[in-house]
């Protein structure tokens, strides 16, 4: 795949990669191995780099391997073990290691399955449990359940850590690793251990794989006449989200000519994310054009770009705006929470975010396998980094230890801060 790019934050479901950028293109340059240690299809370094790094431990490495190893089937011949040896999956296994080597979660190597697994993702064909999966505090980590999925109606939730799937250990597990195990046939089980805060022992999930439908958003009021609170559920960023988005404000602008209510909430509680641009056009109706929504830093002595709102700017100073977020929103949401809050438009309600803000490159090595790599990181208007650090919310929402089961404090928050404003 070459060609121009595209960004966007990956729409990460049904248990696949946390991301919050995302291009495709970029065509691989001609191979520079050695005659004497070429094998199909592996490319070498750009000459240009070759003073600074030895390159000579891993040809030695690999020919000691070759020449020594004894293969677990000892029935197997010499040279026949040799042949084994001497394919593909050594060449994965050496790329898998080198983008392991920097340590982030992001930045992956994708060998065939794997590669089809995420292009079908992203193309929008799924088959799964319906929850986004990533890497916190070096464990396996639910981001969030999507709304009305088999996670959320088995009652996984944002923050759980999964220790098993189907009895494998995800200590060592890549994301890749975890969702080749989670993903499965329609209809088929997959049984997660995991640990949840609060909890004192682990405890056994079962889950029945389906066809996932990815919702979008639902609207409803709260309260009545001018003290009424208008809310808009967003469950991720996909390309359809800005026409939706548009369309629950229709709804907005009836219910203030009918009400003369002013108050809207925004909830992006356990929305992990999806395309940028959905972000960008939803701000865009709360600024005027020019105004920075988010920046992609990609290093020193690399230019800056920054995504500005296209100035729909439908709202006056009247507009009484909330935005609620928890562990679960990420990326898209983040960046939307955040942009709105560092122009003053908005207040941000709810917990500690989840910190997703970088931005990953999807490129082709060969016809079936890719390299995921993070080419940036996202800056909120005022500077602030997203990745590891999450939104802090202006108004924190206090939960009793013993809750009651049909309330939300979530909403019951941001409608009290909204009413008293």
């Amino acid at each position: 795949m070459s060609g121009a790019t595209k960004s966007f934050l990956v729409l990460c479901v049904l248990a696949i990669f946390i991301a919050a950028g995302f291009f495709v293109g970029v065509e691989v340059g001609e191979s520079r191995i050695p005659e004497a240690a070429k094998v199909a299809n592996l490319s070498n370094i750009d000459n240009s780099i070759t003073g600074l790094v030895d390159f000579d431990p891993f040809w030695k490495a690999w020919n000691i391997i070759n020449d020594k190893y004894v293969p677990r089937d000892i029935s197997t011949t010499t040279s026949e073990a040799r042949g084994e040896l001497f394919t593909q999956e050594m060449v994965w296994g050496a790329i898998t290691g080198l983008a392991d080597s920097l340590d982030d979660p992001y930045t992956v190597f994708l060998p065939p399955r794997e590669n089809e697994y995420f292009k079908a993702d992203i193309a929008g064909n799924f088959t799964g449990v319906g929850m986004e999966i990533g890497i916190r505090d070096n464990l396996l980590t639910v981001v969030a359940p999507l709304k009305g999925t088999p996670a959320e109606r088995a009652g996984m939730e944002a923050g759980d850590r999964i220790l098993e799937i189907d009895g494998t250990g995800t200590a060592e597990l890549t994301i890749e690793e975890a969702v080749d195990l989670i993903r499965g046939p329609e209809g088929t089980d997959v049984v997660l251990m995991i640990f949840r805060e609060g909890v004192d022992e682990p405890m056994e999930i079962t889950i029945t794989r389906e066809i996932i439908v990815i919702p979008s958003s639902d609207t409803e009021v709260i309260g009545e006449g001018v003290d009424s609170v208008f809310v808009i559920s967003l469950y991720n960023f996909s390309a359809p989200t800005p026409e939706v988005f548009r369309q629950a404000l229709l709804e907005f602008a009836e219910h203030t000519q009918t009400t003369g209510g002013d108050k809207m909430i925004i909830d992006l509680r356990n929305n992990p994310g999806g395309f940028l641009e959905a972000a960008v056009d939803i701000a865009s109706w709360f600024l005027p054009e020019g105004k920075a929504i988010v920046t992609e830093y990609a290093g020193k002595n690399k230019e800056e770009k920054v995504h500005r709102s296209r100035g729909y700017n439908a709202f006056t100073d009247q507009l009484k705006l909330a935005i609620i977020v928890n562990r679960g929103s990420a990326s898209a949401s983040e960046i939307l929470a955040g942009a709105l809050r560092d122009h003053g438009k908005a207040t941000v309600v709810g917990e500690k975010s989840f910190g997703k803000g970088s931005v990953q490159e999807l490129i082709d090595l060969t016809e079936e396998t890719s390299l995921k790599v993070t080419i940036a990181r996202w800056l909120l208007p005022a500077g602030e980094s997203i990745s590891g650090n999450g939104l802090t919310p202006a108004v924190l929402v206090e939960i009793p230890e013993e809750p009651e089961e049909d309330v939300d404090y979530y909403l019951e928050t941001a409608v009290h801060y909204l009413q008293n404003m």
